[in-house]
């Protein structure tokens, strides 16, 4: 069998500055060698003169993704992350869905968020135009982050005054009684994921001065019952874990010129016996009322290392989802 025909393309990036270059390569070319074996190509470079050598089908794909990455540089500090997902987005050799027809992007005071593939990019919009939203599907979909950077926009803009961050206290047996500590303190480690995005969005300082003037409020789902929340832009994360009547309680709680977002992952469900997941109901109860938006998300969506796609697959076939 004779080898395959590799075609070469050149090209060369401007303006040209050497520190946006270094940035581009990443340390020792990382970036560069994951963008070979993402493509299957070679690439090598002498300043900004780029030579990719491959395939004629990927050249067109890798020039994009360098284009791509080097306008980034302009505004940010490249990660093996954003390099990671730039090479599956374009079409490296793991792709997400195809590539959405436009961008939506969120713009935070500490850079641009961007939706990766179309299951992302259906979520924003759908955050955008519903006063209720669902965002169900495996760990590492970016649902809560997705949900947590629209609330920050929200607020940034004046859109509500305040975030609340909602969570059942349903965890691998635990509940809230044998923790210690005060309420905070308690609901603390259960809202890690969300403190993180806030944090990673809005810096530690500013995070911990919202949250001291109850601009960022946190409650576990069990103390939200006879409020009503306005003006607000409400998240409830692990939502399999509710039951059918904190789920209700819960989406009766929306006020005047608010938004929730519901995420969850149904094969999850920490509940113990029998009891049935909130989430699993609310998707049967609500999946034909008008205004509310339900977007599911797959392994093919996973956004984090590529072994996590590989494990939600593996435990799907061998039939370890609930």
């Amino acid at each position: 069998m004779s080898a395959p025909t590799l075609d070469t393309i050149s090209f060369e990036l401007s303006p040209i500055d050497n520190d946006r270059l270094a940035n581009l390569c990443g340390h020792l070319d990382e970036h560069l060698r994951m963008m070979e074996r993402g493509f299957g190509v070679e690439v090598n470079n002498r300043g900004g003169k780029f030579q990719i050598i491959g395939s004629a089908n990927v050249l067109a794909d890798v020039q994009e993704v360098v284009h791509e990455l080097y306008a980034e540089t302009s505004q940010a500090i490249l990660t093996p992350e954003q390099v990671h997902l730039a090479i599956r987005e374009v079409g490296g050799q793991e792709t997400l869905t195809e590539k959405p027809p436009e961008d939506i992007m969120i713009k935070t005071k500490r850079g641009l968020i961007k939706a990766r593939g179309e299951n992302q990019q259906a979520y924003l919009r759908r955050v955008m135009t519903h006063d209720i939203n669902f965002g169900i599907g495996p760990a590492g979909t970016g649902k809560t982050y997705l949900a947590v950077a629209c609330a920050v926009e929200a607020l940034e803009r004046d859109f509500a005054r305040r975030i609340v961050l909602v969570r059942p206290a349903v965890e691998a047996g635990e509940k809230l009684g044998f923790l210690p500590g005060d309420l905070t303190q308690k609901v603390d480690p259960y809202l890690r994921p969300l403190y993180d995005a806030l944090y990673e969005m809005l810096g530690f300082e500013r995070v911990a001065k919202l949250i001291e003037r109850n601009v960022i409020e946190v409650a576990p789902l069990a103390y939200m019952r006879g409020r009503t929340l306005n003006e607000s832009f409400i998240i409830l994360d692990e939502a399999q874990n509710t039951t059918t009547e904190q789920m209700k309680m819960f989406l009766t709680r929306l006020g005047y010129n608010s938004t929730a977002v519901i995420t969850g992952d149904i094969t999850q469900i920490d509940l113990p016996g029998s009891q049935k997941s909130g989430l699993r109901d609310a998707i049967e109860v609500l999946k034909d009322v008008e205004g509310i938006g339900f977007t599911f998300f797959q392994a093919k969506d996973v956004v984090r290392h590529n072994l996590v796609q590989k494990v939600i697959v593996a435990y799907e076939k061998a039939g370890r989802s609930q």
